[in-house]
């Protein structure tokens, strides 16, 4: 059976999928900021050394960050969904079978921030879908008034840590410096292990940096992110994913798309402008960037929708193809940017600008999506997914 006859046996469109492959390249271009460069500091370590570095990062900024972390996010509150869905269609036991989903996620996450990535994401959604779990029972319109509330949280504590460094840099500049200076100097640290440090040593220095992720990340990205899985699983409940003909994705890219680019992209000129994350610019910028996500998102989400209307043909069917694996691709990403830019690697580590790191990562992007088309052509899921399915169907009920 082709990936159509399988969509069509499913009862599913074609939309979410080209969604998540469209999310795993954004991802790896956002990602490789923190892969070839100290997560403390990322391209401000010496990665802007060109006029086409400073573009190449201001791109990202502006269209990508941010951004494709929501839209993958809002595709786990959509997998969701059908997962509940699948259950109730075939007349068995949800609960036990997402408990172990998340389990799996948190196995795959560790292993993640282990060997190839600190900046995991898979910890975190394994936390937050537990959370997710208690909105199993709600109304779409019920998950997006939650969905709204929740990314209004998100907003206000970024903002909060933005007003917390304007007030640092006005009334506390020495206490301000000396964060500064313990964030280069852990910087430093990084740059060394990674590169030219032993396996074992960036295995010890990722653990120390996830812990800072856990943490900060949560803060800075995590509630967003709960958010889009209210959305996403709304998306289902109301049928719009299904019907990318629907008036909303329209309104999306006609309305919401232009004030979300508009927003990200003078949030990404504060950014770009800022020497740290005790610079008031770049906490600016973020703050815009948080508020501009939601609308950019929703505008992809359109542009997208519009995309995957009438027939599939092969390069569309290739790539969502290639979405059904998305566990699978956003491993291998990992594992071959750490392998390209770590010592025990190639050791590229801090040695390109930004606009070939993003380079090297788009086109990483587009082989693992590539691969992963090309995996399910021979095998009903990809590898990552069917030990995760295999975990998940250990008879729980």
């Amino acid at each position: 059976m082709n990936y159509v006859e399988e969509s069509r046996a499913a009862g599913r469109h074609v939309f979410p999928d080209l969604a998540r492959a469209f999310a795993l390249f954004g991802i790896a271009v956002v990602n490789v900021g923190i892969i070839a460069y100290p997560m403390m500091l990322s391209y401000l370590d010496g990665g802007l050394r060109t006029d086409a570095d400073h573009a190449a990062h201001f791109g990202v900024a502006a269209f990508f960050m941010l951004k494709s972390y929501t839209l993958f996010s809002f595709m786990f509150g959509v997998g969701f969904a059908y997962q509940m869905q699948a259950a109730e269609r075939r007349g068995i036991g949800f609960s036990g079978r997402y408990w172990r989903r998340i389990l799996g996620l948190l196995a795959f996450g560790l292993i993640n921030v282990a060997f190839l990535f600190q900046g995991d994401i898979l910890v975190m959604y394994a936390f937050l879908g537990s959370i997710l779990f208690l909105f199993r029972k709600s109304s779409a319109a019920s998950l997006v008034r939650w969905g709204i509330g929740v990314y209004a949280a998100q907003v206000l504590v970024v903002a909060f840590l933005a007003f917390s460094v304007i007030m640092g840099v006005q009334y506390a500049p020495d206490d301000m410096a000396e964060q500064t200076a313990e964030m280069v100097e852990q910087a430093a640290v990084s740059r060394q292990v990674f590169e030219t440090g032993s396996f074992g040593a960036t295995v010890a220095r990722r653990f120390t940096e996830w812990s800072s992720v856990i943490t900060f990340g949560m803060s800075m990205q995590g509630i967003g992110a709960l958010a889009f899985f209210l959305f996403g699983f709304a998306a289902v409940r109301h049928g719009t994913i299904a019907n990318p003909a629907a008036p909303i994705w329209k309104r999306f890219r006609w309305q919401a798309l232009p004030v979300g680019l508009v927003i990200s992209a003078t949030g990404a000129w504060y950014m770009t402008h800022g020497t740290g994350m005790m610079d008031p610019s770049m906490m600016i910028g973020m703050l815009l960037i948080t508020i501009g996500s939601p609308f950019s998102t929703a505008g992809y989400l359109g542009l997208i929708a519009k995309w995957s209307e009438g027939g599939i043909g092969p390069v569309k069917a290739f790539l969502a193809r290639g979405g059904t694996a998305s566990l699978t691709a956003y491993l291998l990403q990992g594992l071959l940017l750490s392998l390209i830019f770590n010592g025990y690697g190639l050791g590229l580590f801090g040695e390109l600008g930004a606009a070939a790191c993003i380079a090297i990562a788009a086109g990483v992007a587009l082989f693992t999506i590539a691969f992963a088309s090309i995996w399910r052509l021979a095998f009903q899921r990809g590898p990552a997914e069917i030990i995760l399915r295999n975990w998940t169907y250990l008879g729980a009920r």
